[in-house]
């Protein structure tokens, strides 16, 4: 297969979490950082792999939305970590909502995805929440 038509399918279907074996077979790696396109901490993030020169693929929340199957491996891998409790977000919840996130987080960061800590950068073989350059420069060595 031709790279750039290659390339170009990967990209498009990037964020099927169910294709990524796949896609690592072809010998691609898909980068994708998820956040929201306002938020500094993802501006941040996005002006360092520029400047590195690291392709990626920027996937918002709120206009592409996310999936409970996303959420749920997500926070299987990285625990309470996926869950920002210092947003204005959380400071507005209820208690019994506060509840519902630590007994079944998916449902509550489905429908709140502010609630996920961001950026959140998928290499295709791991999962990281938040931006420090120092964490980026090692995972891009």
């Amino acid at each position: 297969m031709h790279f750039g038509l290659k390339r170009a399918l990967c990209s498009q279907i990037a964020s099927l979490v169910s294709l990524r074996p796949f896609f690592r077979w072809l010998g691609e790696t898909m980068v994708t950082l998820y956040g929201i396109k306002n938020c500094d901490t993802v501006k941040k993030a996005r002006k360092w792999l520029e400047q590195h020169q690291v392709e990626y693929r920027f996937h918002d929340f709120r206009a592409d939305g996310i999936t409970l199957p996303q959420i749920q491996a997500w926070h299987t891998e990285l625990g309470d970590a996926l869950i920002n409790r210092r947003s204005t977000t959380w400071k507005q919840l209820t208690d019994a909502e506060r509840s519902q996130a630590e007994a079944q987080p998916a449902g509550l960061l489905l429908a709140n995805p502010t609630l996920i800590k961001r950026p959140l950068l998928d290499t295709g073989t791991q999962r990281v929440c938040g931006f420090k350059a120092d964490e980026y420069t090692t995972i891009f060595k």
